[in-house]
């Protein structure tokens, strides 16, 4: 049961973390590091990119607890 449920799990986050839109200048900021990895950047997500955010947050934190749940289990 838990096994199942960790495969729809997965699905859903890969599918999630795909439909995401990317915050890099494209092919060439991720090839010449053009602009790099900012992570303090004061970047705002709106409308359904927060949702999308949102939802793949909750499902990385289910897809973690469903690991420790078959591994203990």
């Amino acid at each position: 049961m838990l096994d199942a449920l960790l495969m729809i799990v997965s699905a859903m986050l890969i599918i999630l973390s795909l439909l995401q839109s990317g915050k890099t200048s494209g092919m060439s900021g991720a090839l010449t590091g053009a602009g790099g990895l900012n992570l303090f950047a004061n970047q705002k997500e709106r409308g359904s990119e927060k949702i999308i955010s949102n939802m793949t947050l909750g499902l990385g934190i289910a897809f973690f607890v469903l690991v420790i749940l078959i591994r203990v289990i």
